[in-house]
């Protein structure tokens, strides 16, 4: 875990409304970017947008023998490793890429992003 670069969200730049001038179309930036990385684009990344994946947000884990789960009935309650408020962790295709809050939406659950996980290898 001590590898992980956490991104906050405040970080992130606004989806399409503010995408920078490609370099092809503004010289003079070039010469005030130096070694700067080029940015991607959100037209770069199009031909993946419809590409499922399967998102988990975990609240959190236990360990229990099989004779205990057998022993659980309606109304159990099952002590999980988190605390309450802590954050929990949002998965894509079993990879960690953010962590969270619970909130309720239209009588629904929801979770809201509060830090993405940059190199989502954690476990």
């Amino acid at each position: 875990m001590a590898d992980e670069t956490e991104m906050h969200l405040d970080d992130l730049r606004e989806p399409a409304a503010d995408l920078p001038v490609p370099a092809e179309a503004s010289a003079s930036d070039d010469a005030d970017n130096g070694d700067e990385e080029p940015e991607r684009y959100a037209a770069d990344l199009e031909a993946v947008f419809d590409v499922p994946v399967n998102v988990s947000a975990i609240l959190g884990k236990t360990h229990m023998e099989v004779s205990q789960l057998l022993k659980l009935g309606r109304g159990a309650v099952v002590e999980l490793d988190r605390k309450v408020g802590e954050a929990i962790d949002i998965y894509v295709n079993n990879r960690l890429v953010a962590r969270g809050e619970v909130v309720v939406v239209d009588e629904r659950l929801g979770v809201t992003m509060t830090e993405i996980i940059k190199g989502g290898n954690a476990a």
